[in-house]
């Protein structure tokens, strides 16, 4: 809904996405915020209990889109559902709790941003009394274990695993042949960590710009990051692919070390080792290294 007219002209070929988390947000200090910045467009991604406040800020902000989802669902497919309305080559993506206070995102800025032609590239955030919490993540392995670990360090064009809180710039193009976020992963940590670490299998860059801020109205949520069956979709689509030559392959071989340590019974176990070669196969020739390699040349 809504959409239909423009606020003012665009100044930069670029869509700004508002994922919408907070049910109690003031949806006018948002847009306020928002449509005189020169975007090609604004697209906000409603929740399905936000229906009647969403109605209210479609007939006062006509300039913006808005989709509501039919059921609940994670913030990656929230980010899906934006990028299909997206039309301008790059987009912005931006929580509506990081859009309550005025906020500087200039067509100067967005053209050294499109510069770097990195997948996506990542703000430096800030709680609500400007203090700094971390936005850089690094693969690692502990006992054998693929882990996530963040960094206090930071300097501008660091590199990180994904973005915090999806907050950043992205190649729409590129988000599109990496086939945006898998819907079937439930949990939305893992289906974070599964297509940002599917980017940097297949050649992508997700970077840091320090000059390229906002800041939180309210608490920093906290991500949930239990081990489930999200986490073995994950691992089967990118912790088993192993990289030779110029191709990625899933070996026979591996399906012992694989099953040893899943909870799932021989059949499921068979069937998603199964699923797992059948994807591995039809998108090989878009590795351009594994999880080994990228975890062992991190930032090199």
């Amino acid at each position: 809904m809504g959409g239909a007219e423009k606020s003012s002209p665009a100044k930069m070929p670029v869509d700004c996405i508002v994922l919408n988390r907070t049910e109690k947000a003031s949806r006018s200090r948002v847009f306020d915020n928002l449509i005189y910045r020169g975007f090609n467009s604004i697209i906000s991604v409603e929740s399905s209990s936000n229906r009647f406040a969403t109605e209210n800020a479609a007939s006062l902000y006509p300039s913006v889109s808005f989709v509501v989802a039919l059921e609940k669902i994670t913030e990656g497919d929230m980010l899906n559902l934006g990028m299909s309305l997206a039309s301008a080559p790059y987009v912005l993506v931006l929580q509506d709790d990081m859009c309550m206070d005025d906020i500087s995102f200039t067509p100067q800025l967005a053209k050294k941003l499109m510069a770097l032609n990195d997948f996506c590239v990542c703000p430096r955030l800030t709680t609500s009394t400007f203090q700094s919490i971390p936005i850089r993540f690094l693969p690692t392995v502990e006992k054998s274990v693929f882990t996530v670990a963040s960094s206090p360090s930071l300097q501008e064009g660091d590199v990180t695993l994904y973005p915090a809180d999806l907050a950043g710039f992205y190649d729409r193009n590129k988000f599109i042949q990496l086939g945006g976020a898998d819907y079937t992963i439930s949990s939305a940590y893992w289906q974070k960590v599964d297509l940002f670490c599917r980017a940097w299998l297949w050649g992508e860059r997700v970077s840091v710009q320090t000059a390229f801020s906002f800041s939180y109205s309210g608490d920093v949520p906290e991500e949930n990051q239990t081990v489930d069956s999200s986490y073995l979709r994950f691992y089967i689509k990118n912790l088993l692919p192993v990289f030779k030559n110029d191709h990625a392959e899933i070996p026979l071989s591996s399906f012992f070390a694989f099953r040893a340590h899943r909870s799932c019974s021989f059949r499921d176990a068979l069937e998603l080792f199964g699923l797992a070669r059948k994807w591995t196969e039809k998108n090989k020739y878009r590795f351009k290294k594994d999880a080994a390699t990228l975890i062992q040349n991190w930032g090199k």
